[in-house]
């Protein structure tokens, strides 16, 4: 079922996208905008919602997003939020529990540890509304012809993007039309990969003395296009 939250979004990383071909995946787009929400939402008027402070205290976060927090202007409201948290985490890591990690015990402290280091609130929150993000881009395609027109001009999908675009397209798009679908985003995919790879080369060949006077073309920004796709 399509959901306005997510469709609005999709349609405008699309557009933006298909009308500057140098954003690449409009997936992409869409997970760092969500990303950059989901940071300015926990350190603003969520860090108070007892739900949310639940959620901190019991995932933590990864290093990269505690990096990027560290970077914005709210530092008190990451201050109120560690302090929080640390507070339960010590509730895991009491006296007994360190002298039993110590000793080549402690499983109760070794467990949390492992368990904090596998979670991070920002991660899952991105990943379950980019999901959603997907799913809803697949049912647009398979209901709106404005929308398969959109689809058909973009740049490309990194290639974690268009797995999952292709494998939740499934669920959504019925019978042949999956087909269809599965067909007109490969017929994307590789007419980009082709190019790039193309660039690619001929980057490498400007380093032949052979194709000096040659002209770089598309290619001079090459291995950061592929890196941008492949990854």
């Amino acid at each position: 079922m399509l959901e306005k939250i997510y469709t609005i979004p999709v349609n405008e990383a699309f557009d933006e996208c298909s009308n500057d071909p140098s954003l690449g995946c409009p997936f992409c787009r869409l997970r760092d905008k969500t990303e950059n929400d989901s940071l300015e939402h926990i350190l603003g008027d969520a860090m108070m919602e007892p739900s949310t402070r639940i959620e901190t205290n019991e995932k933590g976060f990864c290093r990269r997003h505690y990096d990027m927090m560290l970077t914005r202007k709210n530092r008190l409201g990451m201050a109120l939020m560690l302090e929080s948290h640390m507070i339960e985490l010590r509730k895991s890591l009491d006296a007994s529990s360190l002298s039993e990690l110590v000793s080549g015990k402690g499983a109760k402290a070794i467990a949390r540890i492992k368990e904090l280091s596998d979670t991070c609130y920002v991660c899952e929150r991105v990943e379950s509304m980019l999901t959603h993000m997907i799913e809803n881009a697949a049912l647009l395609w398979d209901t709106e012809k404005e929308f398969r027109d959109k689809t058909a001009k973009q740049p490309y999908f990194c290639l974690t993007h268009y797995r999952e675009f292709l494998l939740l397209g499934k669920a959504e798009i019925k019978g042949r039309r999956y087909n269809d679908f599965a067909s007109e985003i490969k017929k994307i995919e590789l007419a980009a990969f082709d190019s790039i790879a193309a660039d690619v080369s001929h980057f490498c060949k400007k380093f032949d003395y052979r194709y000096e006077n040659e002209p770089w073309g598309t290619a001079k920004d090459a291995p950061d296009r592929a890196v941008k796709f492949l990854s």
